[in-house]
């Protein structure tokens, strides 16, 4: 006599499962979230690689993302821009001259900015599919750090012209005007 097995055979249960396993195994997997942070990182570094500059530039501020977007700290881009890579993603940030040379092996953030380093204000576009990544992000000066320059610049100018101009008029009185005498008793 055969023995009788207390539950489902094992057969029974695979097969039911095998769609699902399947499924799981041949569908294509979903693009993870690119946060705001990644694409203006990778921005960072593609702006790096195409600079002119001797130094690398790191990132100074992340500014607010673009409108209709949430915080840029806990930012992903919207569901739509996420399921498809090919979505230009919107990026605005400033970065800062660093002391590091562009042949250098040191991470960005090992890197001090430069004392009175080029301030760089930029915006654009970022396209980050899995074939090949796109950036249309265009940097130029910060002009509120270039006034500010300007303005102590006139300054100094004016203080220099200003001393000189006083010590013109001191000698013109020192030689046209007589010195007093004191008596002394």
């Amino acid at each position: 006599m055969g023995t009788r097995r207390d539950g489902a055979s094992p057969g029974c249960l695979s097969l039911p499962l095998l769609p699902l396993l399947l499924g799981s195994l041949l569908s294509p997997a979903a693009p993870e979230a690119l946060g705001y942070q990644q694409a203006v990182d990778r921005a960072v570094a593609d702006f790096n690689q195409r600079s002119l500059y001797a130094s690398l530039f790191r990132l100074l501020s992340l500014d607010s993302e673009p409108p209709g977007g949430p915080e840029p700290s806990l930012s992903t881009f919207s569901p739509d821009q996420v399921e498809d890579p090919d979505t230009p993603k919107p990026v605005s940030f400033t970065v800062k001259e660093t002391v590091c040379p562009k042949a250098t092996q040191l991470p960005l953030e090992q890197c001090d900015f430069k004392e009175n380093g080029v301030v760089k204000q930029c915006s654009g576009t970022v396209t980050l599919g899995p074939a090949s990544s796109a950036f249309d992000v265009s940097c130029d000066r910060a002009r509120r750090f270039r006034r500010t320059v300007g303005l102590s610049k006139f300054f100094r100018k004016a203080r220099k012209k200003l001393g000189k101009g006083l010590q013109k008029i001191k000698n013109v009185l020192r030689k046209y005007l007589p010195r007093p005498q004191y008596a002394y008793a």
